[in-house]
């Protein structure tokens, strides 16, 4: 079993910057490749980006590529989502997701979920 719980979300700026973080409560916490995703009003939750467990090999969303990087750090058991140039349209709530697999694009492909932390883009 992982626990995962988000922080550093907030109210922000069209324009400015927040870095999520999750830390995770694993011993086996490099043996996962970890995700984020979002959730906006009325909306599905929706893939942002993943990293795999050896941090090498990352994937984004066309719609955040090249203003969102996820990273991470094996020895904190933490991955981040540093997130610049924010948009109206990034507000949603973001969660973080663990799993075994190589790395994970969808959410059925993840099979550890935090319980989310919200994000709010003003314009």
């Amino acid at each position: 079993q992982v626990q995962l719980v988000e922080s550093g979300g907030g109210l922000v700026q069209a324009g400015g910057s927040l870095r999520l973080s999750c830390a995770a409560s694993t011993r086996t916490f490099s043996s996962y490749s970890m995700g984020w995703f979002r959730q906006a009003p009325g909306k599905e939750r929706e893939f942002v980006a993943t990293i795999a467990w050896t941090g090498g090999r990352t994937y984004y969303a066309d719609s955040v590529k090249g203003r969102f990087t996820i990273s991470r750090d094996n020895a904190k058991n933490t991955v981040y989502l540093q997130m610049s140039n924010l948009k109206p349209e990034d507000t949603a709530v973001y969660y973080c997701a663990a799993t075994g697999r190589r790395y994970g694009l969808v959410n059925g492909d993840y099979d550890y979920w935090g319980q989310g932390t919200q994000v709010t883009v003003s314009s």
